[in-house]
């Protein structure tokens, strides 16, 4: 099975590094052990801890970008090996690796220049000869990728990925006898190989030798119980022999194996329509709609409607051309008499010819599936010419169902009260205001759920209300008021926020809670007013557009941004000002603006995870997709887990 060698963990000889470092060695290993288990995520934190003390070591950006790597995050991967390449220009792993990522990008000729500048400083790698071999065959450089994999095999002659990879560039120039012949070697070398199988059953299948394709098919299933293809061809083997219900039951194994293999669904309606079960129109359903390509009737519609404007473009022609002969041999009479025979006779056939339509349309479809035939799922990956795109490409227009990361509010916890789970950002503001309170309560700057502590901050408005009556200042209004917030009573926080900025108009602070529980309240009336499914506030949704009838006025919304634009005038530095209100302005669409201020935010908080978040989904939305994947992998790299599922969706 062609694939690209495994990413290179090299345990790098440490004993230069002095006693004092061995803390920063802790790391390190941790890291890497962290990548051997799988969790690629934890390692990152890891290796952004020895970058942060010892930015000039080459190897925390190399294994950074292997974890990277590993989460499909290619573009981030690149840019932490372009930065320890950066350090020690003589790393071949280094290049190898962002080599193997431009490869997973597309972009070939980009991932042989690496290639070839990893072997200068090892001309003895098999591993990159392998993947120079795999990037040339996607090129289809069939000669030249059969040269790579044959130096690989003369460094290593016993390399198995070499020979798969070999018997695949094989089959792309036609020799399939010869492939065959490396697919056995690598079955000698390893023979619970379930992969060589497989692809040695494919290769027997092309040659028409239906029975030694089962007997791979069988050992390949024997060795790797779980591969969906591989019943997928063997039902497609018993197909062709005949055996139907042998057939239908490796189709109904692929699909239980694999619930969303639309050959497998293809196949088993065919294998069902022919013995005459039900079921198999329900199959050709689920097919297309897994894949448009088997989607049948689209496909006649097509034909029909093509056929139906050549038609007429035909007979417009021939019209026009024969008009003025017309007019001038018919008299009125006789066109009268004609139309009256023709709609005689058109009467009269009309439920013939609906009739025979119907019935060619069923044989027409007989034979479409019967020209499509069976597919077959292919294990290899071989270059193929490029195929017609199901939709065009463009993000904006994809169902994207991905909310942004919410805006920021103060929030509490009881005195000394620890949450580990909560990513927290320091702010001189927020540090100001607990330093008033004595630290009771101790204020916090987030945005993550707080539901949890709602018995704690209706506590905290029995104490705020003692104060009060102590004394009616700016400070106590505006405490009570996030506590009103924050248990939901809107209405209540809005008024104490009122009375706490027409008291003290200098309190930067107070503008912020207030454009804060205004837009909650605004969220709260819009909840109220959708169904479930309609509450999301992702990307290039439909809510708030101008021009169109919306669930809230637009100058509500505007109230808000005028808030925070009195925070911003009185505290420049204040980013999560700017973060909240570019969430604003996502809503009501205002794309570029909002762009702006989230790259304000960054600019005075480099490390704002959530704000790269949010501008990778937007520039992502607006069809800047390098730029977005750019984005996420450092929101990813912060901590926001879930920016690595949409670079996976979206950007590779």
């Amino acid at each position: 099975m062609k694939k690209l060698t495994t990413i290179l963990f090299l345990l790098l000889s440490t004993s230069f590094i002095a006693e004092a470092q061995l803390n920063i060695n802790h790391y390190i290993r941790v890291g890497r052990t962290r990548i051997s288990i799988g969790n690629y995520t934890g390692a990152i934190e890891y290796f952004n801890i020895v970058i942060k003390f010892k930015p000039y070591l080459p190897e925390a950006y190399f294994y950074r970008g292997v974890a990277k790597h590993q989460l499909e995050d290619f573009r981030g991967a690149i840019l932490d090996y372009d930065k320890a390449i950066e350090i020690k220009p003589f790393y071949p792993q280094a290049f190898m690796n962002r080599g193997m990522a431009y490869h997973n990008l597309g972009d070939y000729k980009k991932a042989i220049e690496d290639y070839n500048r990893g072997l200068e400083f090892d001309p003895e790698n098999e591993s990159i000869y392998n993947n120079r071999g795999i990037a040339k065959l996607a090129l289809k450089d069939v000669e030249g990728a059969i040269g790579d994999y044959n130096k690989a095999l003369e460094i290593n002659p016993k390399s198995t990925n070499a020979l798969m990879n070999r018997s695949n560039a094989h089959i792309v120039e036609g020799d399939v006898k010869e492939a065959i012949r490396d697919l056995n070697q690598v079955i000698i070398i390893r023979p619970h190989f379930g992969g060589a199988y497989l692809n040695r059953g494919l290769a027997r299948f092309e040659m028409d030798d239906f029975a030694s394709a089962l007997r791979d098919y069988d050992q390949s299933i024997r060795l790797e119980p779980d591969n969906a293809l591989a019943f997928n061809n063997r039902g497609i083997v018993k197909h062709k022999l005949g055996d139907y219900e042998g057939a239908i039951m490796d189709y109904d194994m692929a699909l239980k194996l694999n619930p969303e293999m639309a050959s497998a669904y293809f196949n088993r309606a065919m294998a069902r329509e022919i013995l005459g079960r039900p079921g198999f129109r329900s199959d050709y359903q689920i097919a297309a709609q897994l894949n448009p390509q088997f989607d049948l009737e689209s496909r006649r519609i097509d034909a029909e409607q093509l056929a139906q404007n050549q038609q007429q473009q035909q007979q417009q022609s021939q019209q026009q051309q024969s008009s003025s002969a017309q007019q001038a041999q018919q008299s009125s009479a006789s066109q009268n008499s004609t139309q009256q025979n023709t709609n005689s006779a058109t009467t009269k056939t009309d439920s013939d010819k609906d009739k025979k339509e119907d019935d060619k349309k069923e044989e027409d479809t007989k034979k479409r599936r019967q020209r499509i035939n069976l597919v077959v799922e292919d294990s290899r990956d071989l270059p193929t010419d490029d195929e017609e795109e199901v939709d065009d490409g463009r993000i904006q227009n994809r169902n994207i169902v991905i909310d942004l990361q919410p805006i920021f509010i103060v929030s509490a916890f009881e005195k000394n009260a620890v949450d580990y789970e909560r990513s927290q950002y320091y702010n001189l503001a927020i540090d100001e205001l607990n330093q008033a309170n004595n630290y009771n309560p101790l204020l916090t700057i987030t945005n993550k759920p707080v539901s949890e502590y709602q018995d704690v901050f209706e506590n905290f408005i029995l104490y705020f209300n003692a104060r009060l009556k102590i004394d009616e200042s700016a400070h106590n209004y505006l405490n009570r008021g996030i506590f009103y917030s924050l248990t939901g009573d809107f209405n209540a926080g809005l008024e104490d926020l009122d009375r706490a900025v027409n008291m003290d108009k200098r309190q930067a602070i107070a503008f912020f809670l207030r454009g804060n529980t205004r837009y909650k309240m605004l969220e709260q009336i819009e909840l109220l007013n959708t169904t479930p499914e309609e509450r999301t506030v992702s990307i290039g949704s439909n809510n708030l557009q101008p021009g169109e009838e919306t669930l809230v006025d637009l100058p509500e919304y505007q109230k808000v941004l005028d808030d925070y634009q009195t925070l911003l005038y009185l505290k420049p530095k204040f980013f999560f000002g700017y973060y909240n209100r570019a969430y604003i302005k996502l809503r009501l669409k205002e794309y570029k603006s909002a762009i702006e201020d989230l790259n304000m935010a960054i600019e005075l908080e480099p490390e704002f995870a959530e704000a790269y978040f949010n501008r990778g989904l937007t520039k992502i939305f607006l069809d800047d997709v390098e730029g977005g994947a750019l984005d996420l992998s450092r929101a990813g790299e912060l901590g926001i887990q879930g920016a690595y599922n949409i670079i996976k969706r979206y950007c590779n």
